[in-house]
C-alpha cells in the first residue's frame, strides 16, 4: 500500500508542519508514534500521563492530540473532559488510541468528544491517513469559515448581498461537507438543485429560488462536527451513535448563525429534519411552523438520499422512491412540496434525476 504523503494533498493543504501531542503511558507506543509521524515532517510532543498532558496544554496548543484511553493515574476520559472544559483547548481535535475491540468503548470515546479513534497496535498507514484527513478538514473548515465571513462583510457594504456572496466559497464549503461522507459525493449540490426546482415550480421568485439554492448547499454543514467513524460507518448506527448524528442540525445552526448578513442560511441547517407531523428533530416543529425553505429542502434531501448509493445498498428504483414520497406526504413532508416532487419524478421518464 502506498501511504499518502502529507505534501501531496489535492486541495493544496500543507500539513507536513503539523504539531501533534501524543499522550500514552506506554513508552513503546510513544516511540512508535513519534517515529512514524516525525518521518513525515510533523512536530511531535510526547507525554506519559493525562496529568502531564494538561500541564503541557497550559502553555502549548498543538493542532491535534492522540490520547490513550487507559493510563495509570488520570485516564483518557478524565483527560479529554478537562481538555473540553478549557476554552483555550476545547477545539483541539482529539483521536483516542484504544486496544479495546468493543462498541461500548468506541461509543464512550465519541460521546466524550473525540473526533475519531484508532485501534492499537496501530498500523502506520492507518495512523497517517486518519491524521492527514482530520487535519486537512480542520484547516479547511477554518479557512472557509474565514473566507465566508470576509465575503459576507463585503456583501454588507454593497447593495446586492446575494449576488456578491461568493458562490464559489459556499460550493467549496458544501464540498468539504460531502467529503466527510464517502457515500454522499455531490449530495449537497443535488439537494440544492432539487430545492431550487421545487421552489420554481411552486411559484417562488428568482431571488427566492437563489436563496433556497444557497440554503440547500449548506443544509448539512453541521456534519463537519460529527466524527468520521459515525458518518462513514457501513453498518447501522447504535442508539448512542444515532443520537450523536442527530446533533448535526444544531451544530449547523451554531456555525451559520454567525453569518448575520444572511440569517436564513440557518433555516435549512437546523430544520431540514423536522417533520410535517411534528415528529422530527431537533425542535419538534409541525406544519407551517417549519420554515418554508426547510420544508422544501426536507423533500429534496429525502429524494436524494433514496436516489443515491449508500454503503449498504445501491440506488433505489424510481417507482419505490415515488412510493415512499407518496406515503410520507402530509406526515414527513409538506403535501404541496411533496406533490411537486412527485410531478418532477413523473416527468423524469428515464430516471436521470439521481446520483450518476
Amino acid at each position: 500500500m502506498t501511504v499518502k504523503r502529507f505534501g501531496d494533498s489535492a486541495d493544496g493543504v500543507q500539513i507536513m508542519d503539523s504539531w501533534i501531542l501524543v499522550v500514552d503511558d506506554d513508552v513503546s507506543n510513544l516511540t512508535m508514534a513519534n517515529n512514524i509521524l516525525s518521518a513525515e515532517g510533523m512536530r511531535i510532543s510526547c507525554v506519559k500521563s493525562g496529568e502531564a498532558a494538561i500541564r503541557f496544554l497550559q502553555s502549548n496548543k498543538p493542532e491535534l492530540i492522540l490520547l490513550d484511553v487507559y493510563m495509570t493515574g488520570m485516564d483518557g476520559f478524565q483527560t479529554i473532559a478537562l481538555i473540553k472544559e478549557n476554552e483555550a483547548t476545547a477545539n483541539i481535535p482529539v483521536i483516542f488510541l484504544t486496544s479495546d475491540d468493543d462498541s461500548d468503548t468506541e461509543t464512550r470515546c465519541l460521546k466524550a468528544g473525540a473526533i475519531d479513534f484508532i485501534k492499537k497496535p496501530f498500523l502506520p498507514d492507518v495512523l497517517l491517513l486518519r491524521i492527514s484527513h482530520i487535519i486537512e478538514l480542520t484547516r479547511l473548515q477554518a479557512d472557509l469559515a474565514h473566507e465566508v465571513e470576509e465575503k459576507t462583510y463585503e456583501v454588507t457594504v454593497q447593495s446586492n448581498r446575494l449576488e456578491k456572496l461568493s458562490i464559489q466559497i459556499v460550493m467549496a464549503l458544501s464540498g468539504a461537507i460531502d467529503a466527510k461522507d464517502t457515500y454522499t459525493n455531490g449530495h449537497s449540490a443535488r439537494v440544492a438543485d432539487y430545492s431550487r426546482r421545487i421552489a420554481s415550480l411552486a411559484g417562488f421568485s428568482k431571488d427566492e429560488q437563489d436563496e433556497i439554492y444557497m440554503i440547500g448547499l449548506l443544509h448539512d454543514v453541521g456534519k463537519i462536527g460529527i466524527p468520521d467513524a459515525i458518518i462513514n460507518k457501513p453498518s447501522g448506527l447504535t442508539e448512542e451513535e444515532y443520537e450523536i448524528m442527530k446533533t448535526h442540525p444544531v451544530l449547523g445552526d451554531n456555525i451559520l448563525s454567525r453569518i448575520q448578513e444572511f440569517p436564513k442560511l440557518v433555516t435549512g441547517a437546523r430544520y431540514h429534519h423536522e417533520r410535517y407531523d411534528g415528529k422530527g428533530y431537533p425542535d419538534g416543529l409541525a406544519g407551517e411552523d417549519i420554515p418554508v425553505e426547510a420544508r422544501i429542502i426536507a423533500v429534496a434531501d429525502a429524494y436524494d438520499a433514496m436516489s443515491s448509493k449508500r454503503a449498504y445498498r445501491g440506488v433505489i428504483p424510481q417507482d419505490m422512491v415515488r412510493g415512499e414520497l407518496e406515503k410520507g406526504k402530509g406526515k414527513q413532508f409538506d403535501p404541496i412540496f411533496a406533490d411537486i416532487m412527485l410531478a418532477m419524478i413523473d416527468a423524469d421518464k428515464d430516471y436521470e434525476m439521481r446520483e450518476k
